[in-house]
C-alpha cells in the first residue's frame, strides 16, 4: 500500500508491527486504553473522564456509524495516514456488506511546482531554519474547479471524501475530523513516512519541520478552528492499527468542563545533544532506551494535547481545541489581548550528566514580528528545579565586553571548529534550587550542565539564536545551526556587569502569608509580561484567580491535591497543571510531609508589550 501523509509518500507495507517502521523514535504511541502503571510517580498520560458521553475504539464501530450516514467527509490534520485509514474503514464496511467508494483529497492538490511557488515567500533562505508564518489558507493548495465537479457515486452504498481539507468541499455530508498530536507527527516526519502538504516525497526533517511550522500547521490550524464546532465526530489518528473516536458535542462538553476546573496537558519528551539523565531516572514511565532526555514539553500549547478517558478508552485532542471552544474561560481578563493563543510555556531542560546548552539569545518583539510573523516573543526565565553543587548558569555579558572581539571569536569558531573562551565575554552564576534567572529577549544566556531547569516562558519556542554550541553535534552527528547574524541583531550589550546580578536574578520576598502558608513573589524582569509566585504551605491554602489563568508546578514535595468545587485532582512533583481564569478559587492540599512548594506563573495585569 502507498502511504500518503498529505501529499504523496513512499511505499510501505502495513503490518501489525508497522509502527516501528512508520515512526522514528524509541518512544511508544500513547496507548488506546488505560494501563495499570506506577501511580506514585510522574504520570506521562494524564487523562480526564468524559463523563457525559462515550469514547469508542476501533474501525468497526466507526464503520457502523459511517454506514448509517451514507455520505461522509473525513477531514483532519496533516500527517494522518489517509490511505491506511481509508483501507481499514473500507475493510470494516465490507464486513457489514457495504460497497464503499473513497475519493482522496490529495488527488485534487495543485501541482507540486505551483505549491512550491506559493509557499516559497514564507520559507526564507534554504540554509535558514526559520521562515515567516504564512498568510495562505488551506483552500490555496487545491484545484477547486476539479473538486467542485466531484459528486458521490450512486452506484455505491457509501461515499467517502477523505483527507486534509475534505470539509471544504460542497458535499452535503456528515463530517469526521481526525486530529493528530504534533509529537506523533514529528516521529512520522523523522521516519520519512509523511510529507508536507502538496509534496510528492519527504525532505530532510529540518526542511520538513520548517515548512510544517511556518506554513502547513498555520493553514491547518486556521482550518480546524473554522471547522471544529460543525463536525459530527472527532477522532484520534495517532494509532497505526487502531482509532478512537467520539461524537463532537461530547468532546466539546468535555472541553468546556476542563475550562471550569483544573487540567494537565499530556507532556512529551525528546532527547538532544546536551540532554541529561534526570528525567530518565525520575520519570519511570518514559522509555529508558533513549540515550538521554533534553526536554520535557510540559505545556507548549501549539504542540501539546489533552486526553479524555471513558470506560478505559483514551482519546487525545490538541490543546487548541480547548482554546477554540472556551478560550475566554481559560484566559479570562487577558483573552482580549491574546485571543486563542495561550501565552505561557512550561518545559523542563535536563542537563544532568549532560552538556551545556548553546550560548544563545532570543529576538525582540519587533524583530520576531517583522521577520517571523509571531505576535509575542520568546521571553524566558530559568527556575532551578534541581542541580548539583557545581551547576551554573551563563547570563549577561562581562562588564568589559567587546562586541567586535566577541563576534570575531564566534565566527572563527564556526570557520575553524575552535573553542571560544566564553568566560571572557559571558558571566556565570552558581545555580541553586529555587533560583529564578530572568532572561528577557536579547539577553545572552545558557544553562550549564547538571541542572534541571523549569523554563517558564512566553509561548514561542523555536526562535533560539545560537552563537556557540561548544563544538557539539546533534544526535545524528551533524553540527547544529549557528545564527550569529540574527543574534547580533538582537543582543543587548548593555546587559552586563553588576546590572545582571541586580536586574536578572530574581529577589524573592514574602508577598502575603497566613498560618501555615505564605506566597513568595519572585519578581520577573520589567520586560516580561508574566510574573511568578511560589506558594509554600504545610497543610493547605486557598488561592483566588481574580479572572487570571494560573500555570503551576509542584517544585518541592511529593504530591498535592487541587480542589476545585467538588472535584479533587492529584498532581505529583514536576507535573504541570493549569487553573483556568473561570475558576474563581482553588485549594491546594499538601499530600506529603514537610513544606510543599508550588510555582505559579500568570500574566501581569499591566503586562504591556515586550521590547
Amino acid at each position: 500500500m502507498k502511504l500518503r501523509g498529505n501529499g504523496e509518500a513512499q511505499e510501505e507495507t502495513m503490518t501489525t508491527g508497522a509502527s516501528s517502521t512508520l515512526r522514528n523514535t524509541k518512544q511508544e504511541i500513547m496507548p488506546a486504553e488505560v494501563r495499570t502503571v506506577d501511580t506514585e510517580g510522574y504520570e506521562i498520560y494524564p487523562a480526564y473522564a468524559l463523563d457525559n458521553g462515550r469514547i469508542y475504539k476501533g474501525y468497526h464501530s466507526l464503520a457502523q456509524w459511517v454506514m448509517e450516514q451514507k455520505t461522509v467527509v473525513i477531514d483532519g490534520y496533516i500527517g494522518n495516514f489517509w490511505e491506511h485509514i481509508a483501507a481499514n474503514l473500507t475493510v470494516e464496511l465490507e464486513k457489514l456488506g457495504v460497497q464503499t467508494h473513497c475519493y482522496f483529497m490529495h488527488d485534487f492538490l495543485k501541482l507540486e511546482a505551483e505549491i512550491e511557488r506559493l509557499v516559497a515567500p514564507f520559507l526564507g533562505s534554504e540554509d535558514s531554519v526559520w521562515g515567516t508564518k504564512t498568510s495562505l489558507n488551506l483552500t490555496d493548495f487545491y484545484r477547486w474547479d476539479a473538486l467542485a465537479d466531484l459528486q458521490p457515486d450512486s452506484d455505491y452504498t457509501v461515499n467517502i471524501l477523505i483527507g486534509t481539507g475534505a470539509a471544504l468541499s460542497e458535499w452535503d455530508a456528515s463530517v469526521i475530523y481526525i486530529d493528530l498530536p504534533k509529537n506523533e507527527l514529528q516521529h512520522r516526519m523523522h521516519a520519512g513516512t509523511i510529507t508536507n502538504l502538496g509534496k510528492f516525497s519527504p525532505e530532510k526533517p529540518t526542511a520538513m519541520y520548517k515548512r510544517f511550522y511556518f506554513v502547513d500547521w498555520v493553514v491547518c490550524n486556521k482550518h480546524k478552528e473554522s471547522l471544529l464546532l460543525r463536525t459530527d465526530v472527532l477522532a484520534d489518528g495517532q494509532g497505526i492499527d487502531w482509532i478512537t473516536w467520539a461524537y463532537t458535542p461530547d468532546i466539546v462538553n468535555g472541553l468546556k468542563s476542563l475550562s471550569q476546573s483544573v487540567f494537565r496537558p499530556r507532556p512529551w519528551f525528546t532527547p538532544g545533544s546536551w540532554g541529561g539523565q534526570w528525567i530518565k531516572e525520575h520519570f519511570h514511565q518514559v522509555n529508558q532506551e533513549e540515550p538521554n532526555y533534553a526536554w520535557s514539553f510540559e505545556l507548549i500549547a501549539p504542540e501539546n494535547g489533552l486526553v479524555f478517558e471513558n470506560r478505559g478508552v483514551l482519546l487525545e485532542v490538541s490543546f487548541d481545541c480547548l482554546m477554540i471552544v472556551a478560550g475566554s474561560d481559560v484566559l479570562g481578563k487577558h483573552h482580549p489581548d491574546f485571543g486563542n493563543e495561550f501565552p505561557i510555556r512550561f518545559d523542563l531542560l535536563d542537563t544532568f550528566e549532560g552538556g551545556n546548552l548553546s550560548i544563545q539569545c532570543h529576538p525582540s518583539l519587533s524583530y520576531i514580528r517583522e521577520n517571523f510573523g509571531e505576535t509575542i516573543t520568546q521571553d524566558e526565565t530559568y527556575y532551578i528545579l534541581d542541580c548539583t553543587p557545581d551547576a551554573k548558569v551563563y547570563l549577561g555579558f562581562q562588564d568589559d565586553i567587546d562586541p567586535a572581539a566577541f563576534r570575531h571569536e564566534l565566527e572563527s569558531s564556526v570557520e575553524n571548529n575552535t573553542e571560544v573562551t566564553i568566560g571572557k565575554y559571558v558571566q556565570t552564576f552558581a545555580a541553586a534550587k529555587h533560583d529564578l534567572f530572568l532572561i528577557p529577549n536579547g539577553t545572552v544566556h545558557s544553562s550549564g550542565k547538571n541542572n534541571l531547569v523549569l523554563e517558564i516562558s512566553a509561548t514561542p519556542y523555536i526562535f533560539t539564536f545560537k552563537m556557540y554550541d561548544w563544538l557539539s553535534k546533534d544526535l545524528n552527528g551533524d553540527p547544529r545551526p549557528i545564527s550569529i547574524e540574527h543574534a547580533f541583531n538582537n543582543l543587548r550589550f548593555d546587559r552586563k556587569g553588576q546590572r545582571i546580578a541586580h536586574e536578572h536574578i530574581s529577589k524573592p520576598y514574602i508577598l502575603v502569608q497566613g498560618e501555615g502558608w505564605k506566597t513568595v513573589h519572585l519578581p520577573t524582569h520589567e520586560a516580561h509580561f508574566y510574573d511568578v509566585h511560589r506558594i509554600e504551605f504545610k497543610e493547605e491554602v486557598t488561592v483566588e484567580t481574580r479572572q487570571v489563568c494560573h500555570v503551576l508546578m509542584l517544585v518541592e514535595g511529593t504530591a498535592v491535591s487541587v480542589q476545585v468545587g467538588d472535584r479533587e485532582t492529584v498532581f505529583r512533583f514536576a507535573e504541570t497543571f493549569v487553573i483556568p481564569a473561570a475558576v474563581s478559587q482553588y485549594t491546594l492540599v499538601n499530600n506529603g510531609s514537610g513544606i510543599a512548594k508550588v510555582v505559579k506563573a500568570f500574566v501581569k495585569d499591566n503586562h504591556g508589550s515586550t521590547s
